[in-house]
Parts: structure tokens; sequence; C-alpha cells
């Protein structure tokens, strides 16, 4: 199971500017469930609290109100039954592709035989069976995020928190991981809670997307769209689709003036 739920997490951050301490209240009383299996969307306008809500749920960042639970148990700080992505794989250099994966397993405890032997599943998983001995200098972008990717799932977590991992790539680039990351789901069922700024991304891999505005749930919505979504560029054709983003844009653009 990999259920995960907020309740009324809220988180205040204190920020000192000349001389003076500002509050800046990033979560509000932030209420949601992402059910086991799921993929929720978290999307709305920078400095909304969508990446703060990864990292409270992370347990990187403590709150300040409320609680987030997964399986039912309070989490009050890192463990390995969440892993993350970041924007950036943020992967050590001097270390080849599946010594970065082995590393995350290390980390949990393995060794011996099953290190490598798992390391390897979960590169060969995403794609980078023939580029294991490859350090990241020799990858490119979206090869580093797959990596980013298997070292995330290798240490086998109930939950994946993804913040904006395909930002930094080029639109083909982007896609084509679109693509994988739903076709990896359909093979885990992982739970997966997702931070994008781009509205069509959201819609294509999500279930429901929570649109958040002012450290807030603002609006949830459900994506009608069936799995498996083998083609996105069929989905991206579809009525569905364009109704769902349009949902979605009205939602962010609510209560804005729009020009």
């Amino acid at each position: 199971m990999g259920e995960v739920t907020f309740l009324d997490v809220s988180k205040r951050f204190s920020l000192r500017v000349d001389g003076e301490v500002h509050h800046v209240q990033a979560l509000d009383r932030v209420s949601f469930t992402v059910k086991d299996g799921e993929i929720v969307a978290l999307i709305g306008p920078s400095g909304c609290g969508k990446t703060t809500a990864l990292r409270v749920a992370m347990g990187l960042d403590p709150s300040n109100g409320g609680r987030v639970t997964v399986d039912g148990r309070e989490v009050t700080g890192c463990g390995h039954d969440r892993g993350m992505v970041f924007q950036h794989a943020e992967l050590l250099p001097w270390l080849s592709a599946l010594q970065n994966v082995m590393f995350g397993l290390e980390m949990k405890g393995i060794r011996g035989a099953p290190l490598r032997k798992t390391a390897e599943k979960y590169l060969h998983l995403v794609g980078l069976k023939d580029s294991q001995n490859r350090r990241p200098h020799q990858l490119s972008g979206g090869m580093k995020q797959r990596v980013g990717i298997a070292r995330a799932l290798a240490i086998d977590p109930k939950v994946l928190l993804m913040d904006e991992p395909f930002g930094a790539l080029d639109a083909q680039t982007r896609e084509s991981l679109q693509a994988e990351l739903l076709d990896i789901h359909a093979r885990t069922r992982k739970t997966i809670l997702f931070v994008t700024h781009d509205l069509d991304e959201a819609v294509l891999i999500a279930d429901r997307i929570i649109v958040m505005k002012h450290g807030r749930v603002h609006e949830i919505i459900d994506v009608p769209l069936k799995r498996p979504r083998p083609d996105l560029g069929i989905v991206r054709g579809t009525p569905e689709f364009s109704e769902t983003r349009y949902k979605v844009w009205r939602a962010i653009h609510d209560g804005a003036v729009v020009h």
C-alpha cells in the first residue's frame, strides 16, 4: 500500500529582509489524499506551495501544523517508504550510473549480491542497460533523470515524490520521459505525487490534478482519460484532454486578470 494523506498541513517560513523578519505562509491548512497506486499532479502559480508540500511529505521540511501520513503512519523525517526525484538528478559525479543507483541502495542497508542485481534491474527498467558504466558527464539530461528515477525506485518506496523532474528538459525528451513514466507506473503501480508547472503534462500523466493557490488547495480536478495511455500524441487530440486542460487553466486563472 502507498496512500498519502495531508491533514490540515501548514508551513510558515521566516525571512529576514533589511533587518526585519517577515513571515511567509507557504502552506495553509492543506488537506488531500493520494490513493494507493494513483498519480496526482500538483499544479499552480510559482510560490503557491507545490514544492513545499512535496518536501514536507518527504520529511525534508517539518510542518508547523497538521500532519502527513503514509498508510496511516505520520511522517516525522525522511524514510525508505518514500523516494524523491528532483528537477535536477543530483547525481554523484564521480560514480557511474550503476554506482549512483547502488549508492541509494547502500543507504538502505543493502549489501552483497542483491546490491548490484537490484541496481541493474532498475537501470534496465528505465532503459539504461547499455549506459550503466557511464558517469554523469557522459549522460544526456534525459539519461540523468532516468538514473534519478531508477535510484528512487530501487529502494522500493511505497510513494514516489517527483518535483518537476522533466522541467529542465527539451520538449522531445520531456515527452519521451512522460511516456516512460506512464509505462513504469503501469508495471510498478507506485503511488506518485508529481509537481509540475506544465498543464499538458499534468493532464497527460495524472488521475487527478490538485490546483494550488496561495498555499491552499484551490480545486481538485478528475482526469477522465482511461489507462493505459500508450500514445500521448493521440491523447492530446481527444476532447477529454482539451476539456480537462481548459478546466485546469480556468482554475489557475480564476480571479486573475487575463489579457
